[in-house]
Parts: structure tokens; C-alpha cells; sequence
């Protein structure tokens, strides 16, 4: 194995901090390196195709990296972009992850994932990117997530997205503009309004 290689190698996965075997070969970096430093102790494997060095400091948010290493046109949703954005008290077990409706269901055998599909506007509105670890994490945003949450009311909880809303106008993390067209985008203008007049009051 060329010293080069693995020199390539070794500044990808700082780049990246988690990289993927298709970095590795779109860097024309010969899979044995990677081999090699698992044997080494230098990488570790976090899911299948998905790897970081050891030495790199790990986040609260390290599941949503590898989620989105492993759903690269997904998007955090509901209650793991509430917990992101640090608003109200849930913790859930698995990362949620938006995927347009025909997109193939994926698959993260080491990760457990809750998988929500939405089209449209549903789909597109919100979208931020974050980066977490140095990688680039698409979350929706705090108005999208609350409308969200409303729009899947009967799953999540009502006292779910209640909490949500009050905590975060009372942090003004959302204007009310930004919150109408979410809320147009997920068709739950008349579920949200007595709410939010609740809330503004």
C-alpha cells in the first residue's frame, strides 16, 4: 500500500469526519487502506460502508451524522430535529429522518431509524444545513418541525407539539411568517391556529 494513499485517506476522514467507502473511492484511495487502519486501531467502523477516526471527539448529535451519511437525501425530522434545536424534553431512542415519497426505504442495521415520507412543498420547506462533526446534517427548522409535529399530532402526542410551540416562542425561535408557511406546506393551518392564538395571547 502507497504512503500516499494513506495519507489521502487520513485527510479525508479529518475533511469528512465520518466518511463513507464511496469517499474513499471517489478519492481513488484503495479500499485495503481502510483495511489497514481498522486493523490499526486509527478507524472505526460506526455502520456498514461508514467509518471515522478513532481520536475524533464525538457529539450529542453523532447519530444524526451517521443517519446522514447513510440517508444523503433524507432530512432530521420531528423529534430528533426537536432535540437538535434544543427545544422541549424529548429524547427519542431512534433518529427520525424525512424521505420524499418514492424514495427507496433505506436501511441502517447498526442505527435505529424512524422513516417518515413527505412530498411537495411538505418535503422541501424547512430544510437547513448544519454542521455537526464536520459534516454537513440537513435539519428542518424549528417552524417546519412544529408543523410537523402537528401534522403527525396522533403519533407523536399532542402534549408533544404543545410543549414544543410554547418553548419555542417563549425562546423566539420562529417568527410568525416562518411558521404560516410551514404550516401551508404541511396543509395544518386550521389544526394550528387556536394553538398559536393560544400561545401569542
Amino acid at each position: 500500500m502507497s504512503r500516499a494513499g494513506r495519507t489521502r485517506l487520513l485527510a479525508l476522514a479529518r475533511r469528512r469526519g465520518v466518511f463513507t467507502a464511496a469517499d474513499v473511492r471517489r478519492a481513488a484511495v484503495h479500499s485495503q487502506h481502510v483495511t489497514r487502519l481498522l486493523a490499526e486501531g486509527v478507524v472505526e467502523r460506526l455502520a456498514r460502508g461508514q467509518y471515522r477516526l478513532v481520536d475524533r471527539p464525538i457529539t450529542e448529535h453523532h447519530a444524526l451524522v451517521v443517519a446522514s451519511r447513510a440517508v444523503p437525501h433524507g432530512v432530521i425530522c420531528l423529534l430528533s430535529a426537536l432535540s437538535f434545536h434544543g427545544i422541549g424534553t424529548q429524547l427519542p431512542p431512534e433518529v427520525w429522518v424525512a424521505i420524499e415519497r418514492r424514495a427507496r426505504k433505506p436501511k441502517v442495521p447498526q442505527l435505529p431509524l424512524a422513516v417518515v415520507r413527505f412530498s411537495g412543498d411538505a418535503f422541501t420547506e424547512g430544510i437547513e444545513t448544519h454542521r455537526v462533526e464536520s459534516a454537513g446534517v440537513r435539519v428542518y427548522s424549528v417552524a417546519k418541525t412544529l408543523a410537523d409535529l402537528f401534522k403527525y399530532r396522533n403519533k407523536m402526542g399532542l402534549d408533544v407539539a404543545l410543549e414544543a410551540l410554547q418553548d419555542a416562542w417563549r425562546e423566539r425561535r420562529f417568527t410568525i411568517d416562518e411558521l404560516d408557511r410551514a404550516a401551508r406546506a404541511c396543509r395544518v393551518e386550521r389544526v394550528m391556529r387556536p394553538y398559536v392564538e393560544a400561545v401569542l395571547s
